[in-house]
């Protein structure tokens, strides 16, 4: 027998009077644990009772076993003539009790004693030993006749003794070998707990509907150590605190709030964790009606109240939809899926890149941050046309409470939008249809179009535009700056500004262009809040410079071959603007100018006549001083052309004028000579 402590023994030589053998087959232990019965079943006051418990209590308490967890098949071969047994070989042949050798409520330092009683299952005598591995707190004895067959149907009583050094868990196990097999009987020594004596049940009875009614328990640690706690409910419940450490005897307050979203029935566990492992449901029963409430017709700039008849403060928020809730669910959904494919794409580039791998988390921690923010939204109206002013508030009872809508619209046209009073003691939320018609700024001009005529290239020309108000409200406007070549040669001054209600604007518009040709130019002018701008349409013709000569013609008649001859002609130019001119005869050789008679006769021992013959290049025969030049406005210029011939023909050409900015050939006078 031990020593060193005193002994407390209860070894029955059967199982205890009234025990019903309640055998619970397990799934395949192979596969899955067996099933147990957990302290996660006991509510605050059972879990208090259980803990009350001495080990002999305990003991007797039990009134079911479980097939124990085999972990070991032997060849019964070898000890044993009697190869075949009645029992599956899912059962054991030898069934324990307790399936869970549990000590509680110790003292330390003292022999503790609980009895593993082995009954013989099968139908002819069998062997059975008790192995424990090597334990500073565990020991077995085993039976005087361990040695010998245990008839059918008859139990071996083996004894447990467990020397605690403090009071704190212990963990251990036994193995049973039996002829067929080798299972284990779990030791359990559960030491010093805290323990919240929380209610088993909590009525909240009758309470209004998104209205958060509180109550407010006091809690004492009635263990004999501290506790380590964290408690978890789901909505609509809260608790807090939800976590902390509380004292031996010491006492706390805490409050659990019921806000429920909707009418009818709610139930939910209220789970203590303790930091030794159990977890404690207590069931909250609650019902909830809906509160009462009048929505009255306002004034017409805003909404005269909204009246509670309730007993009790009314709380109101205004929102953006019917259901936040779904929202907020609809956009976590989106973030997830988003994320999936993020996470997707990246780990396909991780696998070309290792160096991507730190990305994820990353990737992980942002979208997680979206979450939150989208969690934690209140989801109130947000409306940059529409204010609702107060967003939240209070309606006392006997109480009304006034709420003001703001309309501040962006541009003409008609808004509808429609919002919903989220309040207290009401499952479903009050609509709001607003509407509203922005009428905007009216600008007009003091005419439609602008048609300047024709005008020189190079030009400039200014006009004036009025601009009026003829609206009720300022009317900022700017200038669309246009995108065609010819447009961009208008300036506008000014080209933006405001107009008060019934005032004007005059606009210069100044206009030169080098682009000739006909011409339709739209502007138009942004003004801010209407949604169709102001439009000007200018038109016209841009024309080059108008010039002639003095003469229908150069006829220079018969002309003596080698012999210069001079015809004088003036060019007018009757344009508004200068014109830069050239004079050209086309026709005329490019080559070295005609030879004169003069120069023929200076001594020289070649024809120079004969060039031309001999294959050189045509000589140039027509003269003009000047070639080229501008003429001033409304000016005039003389011209000589002189014909120096080097050719017997007839000669039929013109003398044509390019003008810069016009064109080629703009003008051609005749010539002719023989």
């Amino acid at each position: 027998m031990p020593t060193g402590g005193a002994q407390k023994s209860t070894v029955p030589s059967r199982f205890p009077e009234g025990f019903q053998s309640k055998v619970v087959a397990p799934r395949n232990p192979k596969l899955v644990k067996k099933e147990t019965k957990k302290d996660s079943q006991l509510t605050p006051s059972a879990f208090l009772k259980e803990m009350s418990l001495t080990t002999e209590q305990k003991l007797a308490n039990i009134h079911e076993v479980h097939l124990p967890r085999i972990v070991q098949l032997l060849d019964m071969s070898e000890t044993s003539h009697q190869k075949f047994s009645s029992l599956d070989l899912d059962q054991t042949l030898f069934q324990p009790f307790p399936s869970e050798v549990v000590f509680q409520n110790y003292a330390p330092c003292e022999i503790h004693e609980v009895p593993l009683v082995l009954r013989n299952n099968d139908k002819i005598p069998r062997l059975v030993k008790v192995v424990l591995e090597s334990s500073p707190y565990f020991r077995v004895i085993s039976p005087n006749d361990v040695c010998n067959k245990v008839a059918p149907g008859m139990p071996s009583t083996f004894r447990i003794l467990f020397t605690p050094e403090e009071n704190k868990d212990y963990v251990h196990e036994v193995t049973c070998i039996t002829e067929r097999e080798k299972f284990i009987v779990p030791i359990r020594a559960i030491g010093a707990r805290g323990i919240l004596d929380f209610p088993d049940q909590l009525n909240f009875s009758t309470c209004p509907v998104k209205y958060n009614t509180q109550k407010t328990l006091l809690v004492c640690n009635i263990g004999n150590r501290e506790a380590r706690y964290q408690i978890t409910t789901k909505r609509p419940f809260a608790v807090d605190p939800s976590i902390g450490t509380l004292g031996t005897g010491e006492t706390t307050q805490f409050t659990v709030e019921f806000q429920p979203e909707k009418s009818g029935n709610h139930s939910e566990d209220l789970v203590i964790h303790y930091d030794t492992g159990e977890y404690i449901p207590s069931h909250y029963l609650h019902f909830v009606c809906g509160g009462v409430l009048l929505w009255n017709k306002g004034a017409r700039n805003h909404l005269e109240v909204l009246h509670g008849v309730a007993k009790l403060a009314l709380l109101l928020s205004w929102g953006i939809a019917k259901l936040c809730e779904e929202e907020k669910e609809c956009l976590c959904l989106n973030h997830e899926a988003e994320e999936d494919g993020v996470l997707d794409q990246l780990l396909v580039e991780c696998s070309m890149n290792p160096t991507l791998r730190e990305r994820l988390s990353l990737v992980t921690r942002t979208f997680r941050n979206r979450q939150a923010m989208v969690q934690e939204d209140a989801m109130l109206f947000n409306n940059n046309i529409f204010t609702i002013e107060p967003l939240e508030g209070d309606v006392w009872p006997n109480s009304t409470a006034e709420i003001s809508v703001i309309f501040r619209p962006q541009e003409a046209g008609i808004y509808h939008r429609t919002v919903y009073c989220d309040i207290s003691g009401r499952e479903t939320r009050l609509p709001l249809r607003i509407k509203g018609e922005a009428l905007p700024p009216r600008l007009l001009f003091s005419f439609a179009q602008l048609d300047v005529e024709k005008i020189f290239v190079g030009s400039t020309h200014s006009y004036e535009a009025i601009l009026s108000n003829k609206g009720a409200i300022d009317a900022l406007f700017n200038l669309v700056r246009p995108s065609t070549s010819l447009g961009s040669c208008f300036t506008f001054q000014p080209s933006e500004g405001i107009i008060a209600p019934g005032c004007h604007q005059a606009i210069r518009i100044t206009f030169s262009s080098t682009i000739l040709g006909h011409f339709l130019e739209e502007f138009k002018f942004n003004v801010n809040g209407s949604p169709e701008p102001v439009s000007l349409v200018i038109r016209g013709c841009v024309i080059g410079p108008t010039f002639h000569f003095n003469v229908p013609s150069l006829d220079f008649g018969d002309v003596s071959f080698g012999f210069p001859h001079t015809l004088s002609c003036c060019l007018c130019n009757t344009s508004l603007v200068p014109m830069t001119f050239i004079l050209r005869v086309p026709g005329d050789g490019n080559g070295t100018p005609s030879v004169t008679s003069a120069e023929q006769v200076s001594g020289l021992s070649k024809p120079l006549w004969r060039k031309g013959c001999l294959g050189g290049a045509k000589p140039k025969e027509f003269a003009i001083i000047p070639s080229r030049g501008t003429i001033r406005a409304q000016g005039l210029m003389d011209i000589q052309v002189t014909l120096c011939s080097n050719t017997a023909k007839m000669y039929e050409t013109a003398l044509v004028v390019d003008v810069k900015g016009s064109g080629e050939d703009v003008l051609a006078l005749p010539i002719t000579a023989r």
